[in-house]
């Protein structure tokens, strides 16, 4: 009898081994590689601040995060894909002021939804915006440009990321207020629009401050002014336009992380942590603070808030200087 009890009790030992040996490994997010979309094309400060940020990001989630450029209409085309991208965590979006606060309040239809189309997952950091001009331009100073410009009108013209965007709207603002005419050339991201710059197809370019910062240094273009009310520690002989006799004038350009929209909860608590230690290393603070970002520190509620009030303050923007939404 005892005998026969050990037989069965090693035999329910094997069906049991055997049941927990045939259950399928407990998981978690994530296991595969994660699309980061980026809508702006290589070379400008949205791609740069995105390619720092996946490069830690790959490190600290253990899968690699593959940089997805979808660049057109101001940032308008990549947020468009990224905000019907299939809702698993496994598409984030370089989120910014561009697709989240300047676009909404210059076009009356848009194909994705800016207030409900994205979950916030971090802020990353900010950047002032810079006016630049080719060197061979006969202006070296803010007053000089004004000077040139209002000397023949809508000849000068300037590139910017696109129609939409922060820099855009920037220029746009800048000229009501130094009353002057000059042409906006609209171009899929800053890094065509700087090429054509320093080609010499058009006069210069207003974009963020880390597109900048080499073609400076290697004077390939001449920077006229920086749109932050203080001085760049970067840039620190490049005055503010607010100094410049435009006293107040300030334009910021931020970025952050978002997912689509219904991401399942166990991503975001898994992203969002992921992003805040990155951006706690030295080493990312350091890569950013390099390009003329200014880290973020905010958390995913504040960021979110964040973005409220920017949409609100740009709505307010765009019907002060007189732009009609299209």
């Amino acid at each position: 009898m005892k005998v026969a009890r050990f037989v069965v009790a090693l035999a329910l030992m094997a069906v049991s081994v055997g049941g927990a040996l045939a259950q399928p490994a407990k998981t978690e997010f994530p296991t595969r590689p994660l699309r980061y979309i980026v809508p702006f094309p290589p070379g400008g400060s949205t791609d740069i601040m995105a390619r720092i940020v996946a490069a830690a990001l790959t490190d600290g989630l253990g899968q690699t995060v593959v940089i997805d450029n979808r660049g057109g209409a101001g940032g308008t085309v990549g947020a468009e894909i990224a905000a019907h991208a299939t809702p698993d965590g496994y598409t984030i979006f370089a989120c910014n002021i561009a697709s989240l606060a300047v676009s909404p309040a210059l076009y009356r239809k848009l194909n994705y939804d800016p207030v409900n189309g994205f979950t916030p997952i971090g802020f990353i950091g900010s950047t002032p915006n810079a006016l630049v001009v080719h060197p061979s331009l006969p202006a070296a100073t803010i007053p000089e440009f004004i000077s040139l410009a209002k000397s023949q009108p809508g000849k000068l013209n300037y590139g910017s990321p696109g129609i939409g965007t922060s820099p855009q709207l920037t220029m746009e603002m800048f000229k009501i207020a130094a009353r002057i005419d000059v042409t906006h050339v609209a171009y899929k991201g800053a890094g065509p629009a700087l090429a054509a710059t320093m080609g010499g197809q058009v006069d210069g370019m207003v974009s963020t401050l880390p597109t900048f910062l080499a073609t400076t240094r290697a004077g390939k273009i001449r920077m006229l002014a920086i749109t932050s009310l203080t001085r760049s520690p970067d840039v620190p002989d490049v005055p503010t336009i607010a100094e410049s006799g435009f006293p107040g004038f300030e334009v910021i350009s931020w970025q952050g992380l978002c997912t689509p929209a219904g991401a399942p909860k166990a991503a975001i608590a898994r992203l969002r942590p992921a992003l805040a230690a990155v951006l706690a290393l030295p080493d990312t603070r350091k890569r950013l603070a390099d390009q003329g970002v200014n880290p973020g520190a905010l958390t995913a509620e504040q960021f979110a808030k964040f973005i409220r009030s920017e949409r609100d303050k740009y709505a307010k923007v765009v019907k002060d200087v007189g732009i009609e939404p299209q």
